[in-house]
């Protein structure tokens, strides 16, 4: 089992509750981020994506309006790591960070996976 954890984490989300409370059932005292409030650098964001394992249009939240208001729809990596980085809002969550490795936990039981 895993002794730590990192999560990118907005409270008002059920999804990110949700892993939250897994990693803490596991036993696990996670270092936890808001990442509205303390968001990722680019290449912090193209850390954390690469080590998941995901382009940056997996972790991009289409339904937020700032997507549609900046024309993400058809742009390039770089683009949409500045914009996620810029509007952390964008940022898809939870992002979990292990030793066991890194994971986007949509579904939430995703985080199973590293810990």
């Amino acid at each position: 089992m895993t002794r730590s954890a990192t999560v990118y984490h907005n409270p008002r989300c059920n999804t990110s509750r949700t892993a939250l409370k897994m990693i803490e059932e596991a036993g696990v005292v996670p270092r936890v981020i808001r990442y509205l409030e303390t968001p990722p650098t680019e290449d912090e964001l193209r850390t954390l994506l690469a080590d998941a394992g995901l382009e940056p249009r997996q972790a991009i939240r289409t339904r937020e309006s700032i997507y549609k208001e900046l024309g993400l729809a058809g742009a390039d990596a770089d683009t949409l790591i500045a914009a996620m980085a810029q509007h952390p809002i964008l940022i898809e969550r939870p992002i979990v960070v292990t030793d066991k490795g890194t994971v986007l936990a949509r579904p939430a039981d995703k985080v199973q996976t590293v810990l």
